[in-house]
């Protein structure tokens, strides 16, 4: 199972899921800024489930009928 983290992803979230032995791909490392179309695309291309906090991607992908191969929409409580 391949991934691909959004930019609002933490960090430390990517290094412990690399640590723990996942394919998991920051695009904040690779290609920074990327729009979220863009983003989705890639994730779909190469087979990856996107990882992320923004909820747009349920926009894109339920209303738009964007191709998707997974999407993991993550919430945190703010502390």
């Amino acid at each position: 199972m391949k991934f691909l983290a959004d930019e609002c992803c933490d960090v430390k979230l990517v290094a412990q899921m690399h640590k723990a032995g996942f394919d998991v791909l920051h695009i904040l490392e690779n290609q920074p800024g990327l729009v979220d179309d863009d983003l989705l695309d890639k994730a779909y291309t190469e087979q990856r489930i996107l990882i992320t906090e923004d909820k747009d991607f349920g926009e894109l992908v339920y209303r738009l009928n964007k191709p998707a191969y997974g999407i993991i929409l993550l919430r945190f409580d703010k502390i």
